[in-house]
């Protein structure tokens, strides 16, 4: 991945919506505040290229997203479809309570993979 790829991934600011940061280069992505219909163009972008920019896991950190509606969730499931015809894994981690629920009502839970950061020992 060049550096002009790497700097499109990293940091970027969809207004009041929703921030996305590419933690570890086609590895790991951190989503904070509203995973929205004005924000999940741009999140699929950037979440197709992190699973083609990569191999193994993915792992997406929710914990900082406040808000998620049907449109990022249509995202979640697109990106782990893609990552599955790519061959990887892609992992919510840190998912909060409310989006867990919201994850299990639409059944979703039966699709997407949820986990744990193990802390260091």
């Amino acid at each position: 991945m060049t550096s002009a790829q790497r700097e499109h991934l990293t940091g970027h600011d969809l207004g009041p919506t929703v921030q996305v940061d590419e933690v570890v280069p086609g590895a790991q992505v951190h989503l904070s505040g509203r995973l929205d219909v004005l924000g999940a163009p741009t999140v699929r972008e950037l979440l197709h290229r992190a699973v083609d920019g990569g191999s193994g896991g993915l792992l997406v950190h929710l914990d900082a997203v406040e808000v998620i509606d049907a449109a990022g969730l249509g995202v979640l499931v697109g990106a782990h479809r893609r990552a599955r015809l790519a061959q990887r894994r892609l992992v919510l981690i840190a998912v909060p309570p409310r989006i867990e629920l919201l994850i299990r009502h639409t059944r979703l839970h039966r699709v997407l993979v949820r986990g744990q950061l193990s802390s260091p020992a």
